[in-house]
């Protein structure tokens, strides 16, 4: 057993799930994949953890009961009860790519598995859990039939993706794999780098962006990626979106994904451009938007720029807020764990009043119900999205 500290021992106890180096006194469990208990410092149990060194921490708590074991029959019982929770989704004609196991949110940590209308995406984020894989595999097949299973690693240094091919076993994805969202069509590629061409956790706010938002708006879509939030505005009736990001890539994929939903990439404007550089020159031209949507990485660098979303922002939104129309919309959103919705609002506030403008708050967005959060890590709520109507 190792001994965890006493501040420690509270945090487990109030559902916290992470393990650090700091939580233990001089000896720290280092083997990779291995099941360890946890005591006090009266030697009595606290939980078990299996160890996996990723970006954030050393391991998980998967257990608060003595000489639970990691095997097949515990897997079995944690990918079955995420696939229960998530049954209406298979169930569903109109969307066909989703989260199936959500991470430690399911009873796993340093684990996702995304679907996709068939295909089974794993994500992997340390070596001690994938050290378990072939196990986790055969649960997972146990509870669902499947297509063909795609697996990335993400745990080379600082959680960098370590993968060249990431087919597993069964069939070979067509390319692109069309998957479908809203009953909206969606190129995606299962073994083509990092990413696939969507993100997922987005969902419920491009559906939103479809119903409420788009028809008869001019949008701005910026850190653009695929220009899903463009396709979902321009099938909401958007009379005109513009796309910008500074990935080369990003023009062909933008465009393919408009030509999947049998729409013309001519009819609107894509661009591979620096979006920090964008809002200048839009400034300069005196454009103006009636939806702008804001998207950043949690951390970006090019050639002249480097942005923390923790530290700049506030400065980004002004930038939005400037080239939007009175009673137009902007859509603030951040993946960065580290911002609470409450550190949020502070930046809209403050960016709202250094423009001179005023706002209304229509509604908030945070992860869809396939990507569950717990209440005992706040950093597994991590989505955070702000629907602002520009009153002034």
């Amino acid at each position: 057993m190792y001994e965890i500290k006493k501040w420690a021992v509270s945090n487990i106890n109030s559902g916290t799930p992470l393990l650090t180096k700091e939580m233990f006194y001089n000896k720290v469990p280092k083997e990779e994949g291995a099941v360890v208990e946890l005591m006090d410092e009266k030697k009595h149990y606290v939980a078990t953890a299996l160890v996996g060194k990723q970006n954030k921490g050393i391991g998980w708590v998967i257990s608060n009961k003595q000489n639970q074991v990691f095997d097949y029959a515990f897997i079995l019982g944690k990918v079955r009860a995420a696939v229960d929770k998530r049954e209406m989704l298979f169930k569903s004609e109109e969307t066909t790519a989703f989260r199936v196991f959500n991470g430690i949110s399911d009873g796993i940590g340093g684990l996702t598995i995304d679907w996709y209308d068939g295909f089974a995406l794993f994500s992997w984020y340390s070596e001690g859990l994938f050290l378990h894989s072939d196990t986790i595999y055969s649960a997972f097949e146990k509870v669902i039939s499947y297509k063909g299973i795609y697996a990335k690693r993400r745990f080379g240094e600082n959680g960098q993706f370590v993968d060249d091919d990431n087919f597993v076993k069964g069939e070979i994805a067509p390319e692109p794999l069309i998957i479908k969202e809203s009953n909206i069509n969606f190129a995606t590629y299962l073994n083509d780098g990092a990413m696939t061409g969507i993100f997922l956790d987005q969902r419920d706010v491009r559906r939103y962006i479809m119903e409420e938002l788009s028809a008869g708006k001019r949008v701005l879509n910026t850190f653009s990626y695929t220009g899903a939030f463009s396709v979902a505005a321009s099938m909401g009736g958007a009379i005109h979106t513009t796309s910008v990001d500074v990935a080369n890539r990003s023009r062909a994929k933008t465009a393919e994904q408009f030509e999947v939903n049998n729409l013309n990439p001519q009819d609107h404007t894509i661009m591979v451009e620096d979006v920090f550089h964008y809002f200048k020159y839009a400034t300069r031209k005196e454009l103006e938007f009636d939806l702008v949507i804001l998207d950043p990485p949690s951390f970006a660098k090019t050639k002249k720029v480097t942005f923390s979303a923790t530290k700049d922002y506030g400065t980004l939104l002004e930038q939005a807020i400037n080239i939007t129309a009175v009673n137009g919309y902007v859509i603030a959103s951040t993946n960065h764990s580290g911002i609470t919705m409450s550190d949020f609002n502070k930046t809209i506030k403050n960016s709202f009043a250094k423009q001179g403008r005023k706002y209304h708050v229509e509604t908030t967005f945070e992860q869809p119900v396939d990507f569950a959060s717990i209440k005992g890590y706040p950093e597994s709520a991590y989505l955070k999205v702000v629907i602002l109507k520009v009153l002034s």
